[in-house]
């Protein structure tokens, strides 16, 4: 552990910044006029956690942090002394001004919060759970995928006879009867039967992880949330993504708005000339824009009152694009609570719940119909 300290006088007030890595964390402390005052590096363990959120204490209040993987150093109630905020990335002007280190990094943090650039309350861990869940069930249908791709590719090259008798079969009845074949005859169609058996029982063993992964989903989310989970077409994949975008204390965002642009659906002024129109943000969280775009989709196909609408808007002249924009764009009972936890649909909140549009093109504000996705 390597500490710089730089004489200081008392001071009235301070502001810490660290920067966060796989095995070490720099903190740096400022005062509230922006001079140095220490910084020190301290290790990714639990006693140089303690170290460093000690170190940090004895100058003042901290209430800056930067993201990386020392997260649990300063996650919101760790420690009651410090108020901690998210900031982003350096300012890339000032980083090719005065180059790139921890220590620069770690005071760019602080100045961060000093000038009010960072006042973010980052997500705290109640949803880490989710996250980990979520991200199990997605690389098992991946991995799934991958292996389907592989049977295809192999009876493409395979002998007549197999090609023809499995590639008459589809889907789940494909991979249960090769998983039941018994390979026989010369050596390379042993090779080639074995080879297939063994991706159909890997397709069949990935099948039950994900269904386990799924249900599993199922029971966090509608713990978590019950309001999100029972709203119409909301299915575990979708209300999983959309409470590990918001995080475990959604009240961060402000606003519905905040919500949209965090997810990468918020309208950008395109305009010019006389022409006067808008697109999407195409930044943002594009797992949440994905799950909010499957929720259009879903509900404009399902939901009655939203079918209606979408036929009203298509006897209007509206493109398909403006209808599924369109579609979402109001405010619903299942979504005022969408991302708050342990709220029912009747219990609204004016700073929670998904986004106005998916990613489709924007459109003027609809009626109060919007989109839910079912997966």
């Amino acid at each position: 552990m390597t500490v710089t300290i730089m004489p200081a006088t008392e001071l009235d007030a301070v502001l810490g910044g660290v920067d966060s890595h796989a095995d070490t964390i720099h903190a740096a402390v400022i005062t509230d006029r922006g001079g140095h005052v220490a910084d020190a590096e301290f290790p990714t363990t639990a006693a140089g956690y303690a170290a460093a959120i000690a170190f940090l204490s004895t100058h003042g209040t901290v209430t800056a942090r930067r993201r990386g993987r020392g997260d649990l150093l300063l996650r919101p109630g760790v420690h009651p002394c410090l108020t901690v905020v998210e900031v982003n990335r350096p300012d890339k002007a000032e980083r090719r001004r005065i180059g790139k280190s921890d220590p620069i990094d770690a005071y760019a943090a602080a100045r961060a919060a000093l000038s009010g650039r960072a006042s973010v309350i980052p997500k705290d861990g109640t949803v880490s759970g989710i996250r980990a869940l979520h991200n199990a069930a997605r690389s098992a249908v991946k991995a799934r995928t991958a292996t389907l791709n592989q049977i295809t590719h192999i009876l493409i090259t395979a002998p007549d006879d197999i090609r023809v008798k499995y590639s008459a079969l589809r889907g789940k009845t494909q991979i249960d009867v090769i998983s039941r074949l018994r390979p026989t005859g010369d050596g390379p169609r042993i090779a080639l039967l074995t080879a297939l058996k063994t991706l159909a029982r890997r397709g069949q063993a990935l099948t039950a992880e994900h269904d386990t992964l799924t249900a599993a989903l199922d029971t966090a989310a509608t713990e978590h949330n019950p309001g999100l989970r029972a709203a119409f077409g909301v299915g575990p994949d979708t209300a999983a993504q959309l409470l590990v975008t918001a995080g475990g204390n959604p009240d961060r965002l402000r606003t519905e708005a905040s919500f949209a642009a965090l997810c990468g659906v918020a309208p950008v002024p395109a305009s010019s000339g006389r022409t006067n129109r808008h697109r999407l943000s195409r930044g943002g969280d594009r797992g949440a824009n994905s799950a909010l775009y499957r929720i259009a989709l879903v509900r404009m196909s399902s939901d009655a009152r939203t079918r209606e609408y979408v036929a009203r808007q298509t006897t209007a002249g509206r493109t398909k694009k403006k209808r599924s924009s369109a579609c979402s764009s109001g405010r619903s009972p299942e979504r005022s609570s969408a991302t708050s936890p342990h709220r029912s649909p009747s219990q609204r909140s004016p700073t929670s719940g998904p986004p106005a549009r998916p990613r489709t093109s924007p459109s003027p504000p609809s009626p109060s119909t919007s989109a839910s996705g079912r997966r």
